[in-house]
């Protein structure tokens, strides 16, 4: 499974031109431009999994780095700032990583991508 066989390569593209600047990432931003907000709980969790670069079923700060590259081979990385605000802000039980259940994916709805209760705060500071 692709990234493309669940989002758009053009918004995936698109999404990525618009964080080329270092500092500049914003996940809810990204979410929207590539449609992810806009997917199914199913659709969401296959994200995720393709993510979850060594499968243990959490995405932890060492591949937050590579994020953008995961979409687009060639993009750049997030910096360390990006990666520590992202970790923080969505890290909602403080264990270091990023669960598909709710970090990842609210619920009940399981619709809305991204429901780290520390996200809108944390990433004013962090841009």
């Amino acid at each position: 499974m692709s990234l493309t066989s669940i989002l758009s390569a053009e918004a995936i593209e698109n999404a990525v031109k618009e964080f080329q600047a270092p500092d500049s990432f914003s996940f809810k931003k990204f979410s929207q431009l590539c449609g992810l907000t806009s997917k199914s709980p199913k659709e969401v969790k296959d994200v995720f999994q393709i993510l979850d670069d060594d499968n243990s079923g959490f995405i932890e700060e060492s591949e937050l780095k590579f994020f953008l590259q995961r979409f687009v081979p060639g993009a750049r990385t997030l910096t360390d700032a990006e990666c520590k605000g992202f970790l923080s802000a969505a890290d909602d039980d403080n264990d270091g990583k990023i669960g598909v259940e709710g970090e990842w994916l609210s619920e009940p709805t399981g619709k809305a991508v991204f429901s780290g209760r520390n996200f809108d705060e944390q990433e004013t500071k962090t841009l």
